[in-house]
């Protein structure tokens, strides 16, 4: 297969540079279908693996199956999401030839950029379709509750030129256009001044539809309250649940312009995308109003199914059905009503209307005591905390550890290596003759990997969408400290375990309880010596002074000291947040309150007061550790079957294990 894909090269004159990148981009080829564990055969058969032909390389099902079919008549065309290959079955084997001849170190135009095509013969097509997310309870999406002339009646009725704020308050936030009817929603304080309402109402275009909803039984009493939201392309939400003291239930949102994909989450991480076509009516009630968030991913592109829209609202299964979708400029109206007595809604633990509101400041959070309370806690004081200081987190990540640059250097040329964790992607590139892929939960921080060129995705790290033994070697730097029960931290390394192939090896670091170790102080506590405190900030005033673990309350620690417990809350200060823009501002409150309580009743994402953001000190996140004692990594990583501990020691203030996995051992 591979002297075919070469004579294939070698008969179109190229550039020695050119003739790099093609050779760079075979390997890469290959080494991707080696690590998908897809087989390949130099026997023709009727099907092909399309390597780069895929929805994850920006290749729509539409431009790729025009160039197949110009080549004979195809049976089926698969294209997983979010994956960068696709499975292409012809009719006879003659036209799977003709195709590995034509298109084999091809060009393929997807818009602006272009995309190399690798075709390879394989025995059988194997896919398993995803299985069926049905839609949060509460949820409904009706299609075509609009006609055309409606919707041109309410984009015509938004008036963006306006700049009278005493009538309407219109934003721009630096994702999106915002303007506010009725009442303005605040993102100082995530909430409306229900004693001040604006000049103007809703907008009358808007009663008949109003009027609708009411007849159909989705609203019982009539909104009063208008968000007009508009999105160009590559624009989106943070994740967020609409303050539950501001509204009442029943929410309902039109999109207008141009289709989007939703995504809602609950608390225990479950996911599903809903796709919101053009004229289509959103309605949240209940368990999907009050307890799962929902947000729109800042992309180009959507993956959605063709022709019932309705089928991408609860799943992505059909891999022949899929294909991609670029956005447009996407109006929302989000109509509500002024909650007007405190909310009384079945998720307390959610609600802040029901916790207790205290003038002194409130204790941090408890330790968990079950996998839901550590999914909350990892959701409230890890994932919403990275994706809020992304930006500036990045911008102090960028000198890789000596210590994991030898161990990526030892690596042999072709491995397949598995970053999970990999925050901003510096260790991705540090080893360029190996295939690097990184994962991290944070989507803004996989976007900055994209930015730097590197393959990244969005990913639990006790959940990794990779096949069990396909990775030479993984890394996990700084990533199962976050991790705040025994269990998952386990499973967390029992993850790295299962990606490996027998014989591969992982290399994990956390941080260590003990900052000075032989003698020597870590650079974290030299930091205080030599007056580099501002690098993560001092601890919050959001919190009571909490130095030490009590009642089963989190530690909040004081940065550049020794640690006083094993379970803690460090401060992060956001740096620069005022010298930015207004609109900057708005949308750092927005992202760090989400327009959402956590489990405790306080803001989200572990963050004071965001009204500090106007020209007051910086906002300040709290993210959870445990910082380990010495021995209990490697006797943490003793409790996973088939693997060893090949050698541990302390880095920088950081305990670290390589691990080999056995060579007859399958996790």
């Amino acid at each position: 297969m591979a002297a075919n894909v070469e004579k294939n090269i070698k008969a179109v004159k190229r550039s020695k540079d050119e003739k790099k990148v093609l050779r760079k981009q075979m390997k890469g080829s290959h080494t991707l279908l080696r690590h998908e564990g897809i087989t390949t055969t130099s026997q023709p058969t009727k099907s092909l693996v399309i390597a780069n032909g895929g929805l994850g390389n920006g290749v729509s099902r539409e431009e790729l199956s025009s160039v197949l079919k110009d080549l004979g008549a195809v049976e089926t065309l698969m294209m997983p999401p979010h994956k960068p290959y696709a499975f292409v079955i012809y009719s006879s084997q003659d036209s799977a030839l003709e195709a590995f001849a034509q298109l084999n170190g091809q060009k393929l135009q997807c818009g602006e950029a272009s995309v190399t095509l690798y075709l390879s013969f394989v025995d059988s097509v194997k896919c398993e379709d995803q299985l069926s997310a049905s839609l949060p309870e509460g949820l409904l999406v009706v299609e075509d509750f609009l006609s055309q002339e409606e919707e041109s009646l309410l984009l015509a009725a938004v008036d963006w030129s306006s700049s009278d704020c005493d009538l309407t308050v219109q934003k721009a936030l630096k994702h999106r256009k915002v303007k506010h009817y009725g009442y303005e929603f605040r993102y100082d304080n995530n909430n409306v001044d229900k004693d001040k309402p604006l000049a103007v109402g809703i907008p009358e275009v808007c009663s008949s539809i109003l009027d609708r909803c009411m007849t159909h039984g989705h609203i019982n009493v009539l909104p009063d309250q208008l968000t007009v939201n508009q999105y160009e392309p590559g624009q989106g939400i943070p994740p967020h649940v609409d303050t539950h003291s501001a509204f009442e239930d029943t929410i309902l949102s039109f999109s207008l312009g141009a289709k989007t994909v939703m995504e809602f989450r609950h608390p225990d991480g479950r996911m599903v995308n809903v796709l919101l076509p053009a004229r289509s009516l959103l309605v949240m009630t209940g368990e999907s109003r009050y307890l799962w968030t929902h947000g729109i991913t800042p992309r180009k592109f959507d993956t959605v199914p063709i022709g019932d829209p309705q089928a991408s609202a609860q799943s992505q299964g059909d891999l022949g059905n899929l294909t991609l979708s670029k956005r447009g400029v996407r109006t929302s109206l989000t109509f509500r009503k002024i909650r007007r007595e405190p909310c009384c809604c079945a998720f307390p633990a959610a609600c802040d209307s029901q916790k207790a509101q205290s003038t002194s400041p409130p204790s941090p959070p408890s330790l968990p005591r079950c996998h839901a309370d550590a999914a909350r806690l990892e959701e409230e004081y890890v994932h919403r905390v990275y994706d809020a200081i992304a930006s500036h987190f990045s911008s102090t990540r960028h000198s890789p550890w000596p210590r994991v640059c030898h161990f990526l250097a030892s690596l042999p040329a072709g491995s397949v290596l598995a970053d999970v964790g990999c925050g901003n992607g510096k260790y991705l590139g540090v080893n360029p003759e190996v295939v690097a892929m990184g994962s991290d939960r944070s989507s803004t921080l996989v976007h900055i990997c994209a930015e730097r060129g590197f393959q990244a995705f969005v990913s639990d790290a006790l959940r990794v969408p990779l096949r069990t033994a396909s990775c030479d070697a993984c890394i996990s730097i700084a990533v199962i400290h976050h991790f705040s029960t025994p269990e998952r931290r386990v499973d967390a390394v029992t993850e790295l375990v299962r990606l490996l192939k027998p014989g591969g090896r992982a290399l994990i670091y956390v941080w260590a309880f003990e900052q000075e170790f032989n003698k020597q102080k870590s650079k974290y506590l030299k930091g205080e010596e030599d007056g580099k405190t501002q690098t993560e900030g001092h601890d919050s005033e959001k919190y009571k002074d909490n130095s030490k673990t009590t009642d089963g309350k989190l530690s909040v620690h004081k940065n550049r000291t020794t640690f006083n417990s094993s379970d803690l809350l460090v401060p992060w200060h956001l740096r620069d947040c005022k010298q930015g823009s207004k609109a900057g501002k708005e949308e750092i409150k927005e992202k760090i309150l989400g327009n959402a309580s956590d489990m405790d009743g306080k803001s989200s994402s572990g963050t004071r007061r965001s009204s500090e953001l106007e020209g007051g000190p910086s906002p300040v996140f709290h993210r959870y550790y445990h910082v380990f004692q010495q021995g209990e990594l490697e006797n943490l990583c003793a409790q996973v079957p088939g693997v060893q501990v090949q050698s541990s020691y302390h880095d920088q203030g950081n305990w670290c294990v390589i691990l080999e996995k056995g060579k007859t051992v399958v996790v």
